[in-house]
Order: C-alpha cells, then structure tokens, then sequence
C-alpha cells in the first residue's frame, strides 16, 4: 500500500466500494488498462456507479492512472503504486480463474481448512510487467536464471501463464532461440516492458504446442495388489479416468501425479500408483520429456 493516509481514506469507505476498488488497482496494475465498463461488467453496476468509483480511485491515488483518449481506456502510469496489498496468489488466483479480485474479508472459516504453503511466489512487479505484455502483445526484455544456461538476457514475446501445480510458468516465444519456451515465473528476475509489438508468429495463435489439447487416459498401476482403492481415488470409470490438457502441462502434470509412462507400466508401483494407458498419446507432446 503506498501510505497510512491512503489507508486511512479507504476505511471510510464500505465495504463494496473497497471491493469494487481493488478491482480497479488489480485489473489497471496486472492487465495494463481499465475502462468504465470493465467495473460495470464485473460488478452490474450503473455507468454513473463507475464513474464515481474512478473518481474515488483518482482521488485516493491521483498519480496511479492516466487517460487514453485514442484508446478510451484508463492505463497504469509509470508512477504506478498499489493502493491495496495483493498476495501473489490471490493475483494468480484471479489470472487463472477470474475470482478473487476483491479484497481479502478474513472472514473466519466454518470449520477447520489449511493448505500446504507455497515454496516461492513471483515478484508481483515482474508480474504486473509480464501480465501487460501479454494484455498488450507487446514484448520484454528479461533477465533470466536458468539451469542449463545461468544468467542471460533475452527478449520475450509473453504469450499466457501456466499453473504447473507445482509454480507457474511463463509461455513466451523466445526470440534468442526462435521458438516458444517454458519460463520459470520466479527465475525471471528482471522484466523491463518494450515499446514494440510482437509479431504475428510470436503470438499465442502461431503456438502449435499451447493450442493443442492432448487426451489423456490414466488407470491404476497394474503391480498394484487393490487397485480399486486408486479407482476410488480418482472417480475412475471402468478402471479409466481421462483428462484434456494443453500439451505443454501434459508433462508437468504426468510427473506431478508420478504416473508411470513406460510402454509396459515396469516402474515401481510403490512410487508410481497411476499408469498411462494411451502412451502414444505423446507423441510429438515437448514436455514429454518431463514424464516419468
């Protein structure tokens, strides 16, 4: 948050107008533009409802957005400072399934819930950066830390996030190697937006990879002693349970899940509790390479 005043003014307003704020910071910060009827959209309000949100927001944070008048939208100036505090999972949260753009309300839970924590979270101003890229189809010049290769500067065409279940992902056509790749979010440790748009081969529609969807038919693995136990796992159907995913993820997720994807299912069941039955699915899948 950007000062104790600015706290101090938001808690004089109710609780729906903090929403419908945050809001307004979220989608500016991360999507890189905000128009009126972006806030009548999301909350089914009045065009007058909007305007005086924006002007609530401008007053609380006067130097936080400018106007395109070419555009007609709202954009976040350089000067950007977030009104509220975002976890990074409540931005991914938001990114992935279009909830949680509100504030946090602490309510308390109804009965006892917890998740285990998340290792490492991305920084939220790289993130802002990568997210107004994508929004935009423009492209970044990052620092990046990879294993292979260390420390290096590359120019990216940011195309989509991806939740691995593990960390999430950048999608990006790499214009170093002249192909889309798998970006680590928090080995990105410098983003810096370009003016430059991406070309129309280094967008989301030329990723043949990001666009195809691969079924996947996974069963219990056949050294198990009562497989059924799995088939209950997993609300298997005649000892099959099939998912579609982008194929990309196909190999984070058949790594994640352990399932064993050797021809004749010869991994360990003890370590390995799911098999893949349609192994020819992968063919020409990248990430296959990550699969068990």
């Amino acid at each position: 948050m950007c000062s104790l005043a600015v706290d101090e003014r938001l808690s004089q307003l109710t609780q729906i107008q903090r929403e419908r704020l945050a809001y307004v910071d979220l989608k500016a910060n991360f999507c890189g533009e905000l128009t009126r009827a972006d806030i009548e959209r999301r909350f089914g309000v009045k065009p007058a409802a909007s305007s005086r949100d924006l002007a609530t927001y401008r007053e609380i944070a006067p130097a936080n957005l400018a106007y395109e008048p070419s555009l007609r939208k709202h954009v976040p100036t350089e000067q950007f400072c977030s009104v509220f505090t975002h976890s990074a999972e409540r931005v991914l949260a938001w990114l992935r399934d279009g909830i949680g753009d509100g504030v946090d309300l602490s309510l308390k839970l109804p009965v006892p819930c917890d998740r285990a924590g998340d290792l490492v979270s991305p920084d939220l101003d790289t993130l802002a950066t990568l997210t107004r890229a994508i929004a935009g189809k423009r492209l970044c010049r990052v620092e990046y830390i990879s294993l292979t290769s260390g420390r290096t500067t590359r120019v990216l065409a940011p195309t989509a996030l991806a939740d691995t279940g593990q960390r999430w992902h950048l999608r990006a056509f790499d214009r170093k190697n002249k192909r889309f790749s798998d970006f680590v979010l928090t080995r990105i440790v410098k983003a810096q937006p370009l003016a430059e748009v991406s070309e129309e081969g280094e967008r989301i529609g030329a990723d043949a990879q990001w666009a195809r969807i691969v079924r996947v038919e996974l069963g219990p693995h056949p050294g198990l002693v009562h497989p059924e136990a799995i088939e209950f796992d997993y609300g298997m159907k005649s000892g099959m349970l099939a998912l579609d995913m982008r194929a990309p993820l196909v190999g984070y997720a058949l790594r994640r899940w352990a399932v064993d994807c050797s021809p004749k299912a010869s991994l360990d069941p003890k370590q390995h509790l799911l098999r893949l039955l349609n192994v020819a699915t992968l063919y020409g899948v990248e990430s296959a390479s990550l699969a068990p």
